[in-house]
Protein backbone atom coordinates (compact mmCIF):
# COMPACT_ATOMS: atom_id res chain seq x y z
CA UNK A 1 0.00 0.00 0.00
CA UNK A 2 1.46 3.37 -1.27
CA UNK A 3 1.08 6.68 0.38
CA UNK A 4 -1.12 9.16 -1.94
CA UNK A 5 0.35 12.51 -2.67
CA UNK A 6 -1.04 16.12 -0.79
CA UNK A 7 -4.74 17.06 -1.02
CA UNK A 8 -5.34 19.75 -3.18
CA UNK A 9 -5.65 22.11 0.32
CA UNK A 10 -4.09 21.92 3.18
CA UNK A 11 -6.76 20.32 5.33
CA UNK A 12 -8.59 23.35 7.95
CA UNK A 13 -7.07 22.28 10.71
CA UNK A 14 -3.56 21.84 9.21
CA UNK A 15 -0.86 23.02 11.42
CA UNK A 16 1.21 24.76 8.80
CA UNK A 17 -2.05 26.97 7.85
CA UNK A 18 -1.85 30.75 8.73
CA UNK A 19 -5.13 30.92 9.57
CA UNK A 20 -5.78 27.90 11.83
CA UNK A 21 -5.81 29.04 15.46
CA UNK A 22 -3.08 28.20 17.60
CA UNK A 23 -3.51 25.28 20.00
CA UNK A 24 -5.08 22.95 18.40
CA UNK A 25 -2.28 20.12 18.19
CA UNK A 26 -0.82 18.54 21.38
CA UNK A 27 3.38 19.76 22.25
CA UNK A 28 4.25 16.67 21.03
CA UNK A 29 2.76 17.32 17.04
CA UNK A 30 4.24 21.16 16.63
CA UNK A 31 7.65 19.59 18.00
CA UNK A 32 7.47 17.60 14.51
CA UNK A 33 7.25 20.53 12.65
CA UNK A 34 10.65 22.59 12.69
CA UNK A 35 12.57 19.11 12.37
CA UNK A 36 11.65 18.91 8.79
CA UNK A 37 13.43 22.73 8.19
CA UNK A 38 16.94 21.88 7.95
CA UNK A 39 19.35 19.95 5.71
CA UNK A 40 18.51 17.26 3.98
CA UNK A 41 21.16 14.78 6.47
CA UNK A 42 19.28 15.43 9.73
CA UNK A 43 15.45 15.90 8.61
CA UNK A 44 13.88 12.46 9.74
CA UNK A 45 13.67 9.84 7.13
CA UNK A 46 9.82 9.94 7.00
CA UNK A 47 6.48 11.66 5.12
CA UNK A 48 4.80 13.90 7.54
CA UNK A 49 1.17 12.65 7.10
CA UNK A 50 -2.23 14.33 6.69
CA UNK A 51 -3.52 13.92 10.25
CA UNK A 52 -6.76 13.21 8.46
CA UNK A 53 -6.39 9.36 8.38
CA UNK A 54 -4.02 6.94 10.28
CA UNK A 55 -0.58 5.89 8.80
CA UNK A 56 -1.69 2.37 7.03
CA UNK A 57 -4.88 3.88 5.89
CA UNK A 58 -5.36 2.87 2.43
CA UNK A 59 -6.68 6.41 1.58
CA UNK A 60 -3.33 8.11 4.15
CA UNK A 61 -1.94 11.13 2.26
CA UNK A 62 1.09 13.17 2.63
CA UNK A 63 -0.10 16.32 4.05
CA UNK A 64 -0.62 19.37 1.81
CA UNK A 65 0.79 21.86 4.13
CA UNK A 66 3.85 19.93 5.05
CA UNK A 67 4.61 19.48 0.94
CA UNK A 68 3.88 23.67 0.89
CA UNK A 69 5.55 24.41 3.18
CA UNK A 70 9.42 22.76 3.21
CA UNK A 71 11.55 22.08 0.12
CA UNK A 72 10.56 19.27 -0.83
CA UNK A 73 13.33 18.92 -3.53
CA UNK A 74 15.94 18.42 -0.81
CA UNK A 75 13.37 16.64 1.41
CA UNK A 76 15.00 12.98 3.40
CA UNK A 77 11.40 11.63 3.57
CA UNK A 78 10.48 11.78 0.29
CA UNK A 79 13.50 10.08 -0.33
CA UNK A 80 13.55 7.53 1.88
CA UNK A 81 9.58 6.68 0.57
CA UNK A 82 10.44 6.32 -2.88
CA UNK A 83 13.34 4.31 -2.40
CA UNK A 84 10.98 2.26 -0.21
CA UNK A 85 8.24 2.04 -2.12
CA UNK A 86 6.23 3.89 0.39
CA UNK A 87 5.50 6.49 -2.44
CA UNK A 88 5.26 6.10 -6.49
CA UNK A 89 7.79 8.06 -8.89
CA UNK A 90 4.36 10.21 -9.45
CA UNK A 91 3.21 11.30 -6.01
CA UNK A 92 7.14 12.38 -5.45
CA UNK A 93 6.78 14.50 -8.17
CA UNK A 94 3.76 15.67 -6.92
CA UNK A 95 4.65 16.42 -3.62
CA UNK A 96 7.77 18.09 -4.99
CA UNK A 97 5.59 20.45 -7.51
CA UNK A 98 2.52 21.42 -4.70
CA UNK A 99 2.05 24.80 -4.26
CA UNK A 100 -0.99 25.65 -1.85
CA UNK A 101 -3.77 27.71 -2.88
CA UNK A 102 -3.99 29.49 0.85
CA UNK A 103 -1.17 31.10 2.62
CA UNK A 104 1.07 28.81 4.78
CA UNK A 105 4.12 29.67 7.87
CA UNK A 106 7.36 30.23 6.04
CA UNK A 107 8.93 27.16 7.89
CA UNK A 108 8.19 24.44 10.40
CA UNK A 109 9.44 26.63 13.21
CA UNK A 110 7.37 29.18 12.31
CA UNK A 111 4.70 26.93 12.59
CA UNK A 112 5.23 25.28 15.98
CA UNK A 113 5.42 28.47 17.27
CA UNK A 114 2.13 29.79 16.30
CA UNK A 115 1.09 26.28 17.46
CA UNK A 116 2.25 26.11 20.97
CA UNK A 117 1.47 30.41 21.61
CA UNK A 118 -1.65 29.32 23.08
CA UNK A 119 -1.80 25.58 23.77
CA UNK A 120 -2.27 25.91 27.21
CA UNK A 121 -5.30 28.39 26.90
CA UNK A 122 -6.61 27.33 23.48
CA UNK A 123 -9.32 30.02 21.98
CA UNK A 124 -12.76 29.45 21.36
CA UNK A 125 -12.00 28.33 17.40
CA UNK A 126 -9.12 25.94 18.31
CA UNK A 127 -11.48 23.90 20.73
CA UNK A 128 -14.20 24.03 17.88
CA UNK A 129 -11.14 22.61 15.50
CA UNK A 130 -10.24 20.09 18.25
CA UNK A 131 -13.71 18.39 18.49
CA UNK A 132 -14.26 18.75 14.54
CA UNK A 133 -10.74 16.03 14.66
CA UNK A 134 -11.95 13.79 17.03
CA UNK A 135 -15.22 12.86 14.69
CA UNK A 136 -12.84 11.70 12.49
CA UNK A 137 -9.82 10.67 14.18
CA UNK A 138 -10.91 8.66 17.32
CA UNK A 139 -6.83 7.47 17.94
CA UNK A 140 -6.33 10.75 18.67
CA UNK A 141 -6.60 12.04 22.70
CA UNK A 142 -7.53 16.05 22.13
CA UNK A 143 -6.76 18.46 25.48
CA UNK A 144 -9.73 19.15 27.55
CA UNK A 145 -9.97 22.82 28.82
Amino acid sequence: MTTLSPAQRPCASCPYRQDVPSGVWAEEDYAKLPAFDGPTWTQPARLFLCHQYDRGDGRARVCAGWAGCHDMDENMGVRVAVATGDITLETARAICHYESPVPLFASGAEAAAHGMREIHNPSPEALAAMIKIERVRHDLATKES
